[in-house]
């Protein structure tokens, strides 16, 4: 790892991922009370929380492995691009919450295909 990175909390893009999981699992409690719709969240709550894990698990692992973390991230993070579409278009988050949520996952996506 390079300069001031000694811990994958350093890692802007884990920052990134982690607030995006505080920030989804604050919005799922708006959801309604239905199967439906705890079904969808505890999908958004595992691909998101993925995309920190993965991160972590890689980090202080060889090139190649942390390398292979990043893209399993990167498919987390897009799965948690599509649970948020869906989240949105169902009506259990708020359209401007979701756009928030949308953009935040979108730049994940970005950083960890620039890796």
């Amino acid at each position: 790892m390079t300069g001031g990175i000694r811990h994958f909390t350093d890692l802007k893009v884990w920052q990134k991922a982690h607030c995006l999981f505080l920030a989804v699992f604050k919005d799922i409690e708006g959801f309604p009370d239905s199967r439906s719709a705890t079904v969808l969240a505890e999908q958004l709550m595992r691909s998101t929380g993925s995309v920190s894990a993965n991160i972590a698990e890689g980090f202080n692992r060889t090139r190649r492995k942390f390398l292979n973390s990043l893209d399993i991230a990167l498919g987390e993070a897009n799965e948690t691009e599509n649970w948020l579409y869906k989240a949105r278009d169902a009506g259990f988050m708020a359209p401007e919450a979701a756009k928030q949520r949308l953009l935040a996952v979108i730049e994940i996506e970005k950083m960890l295909t620039q890796a």
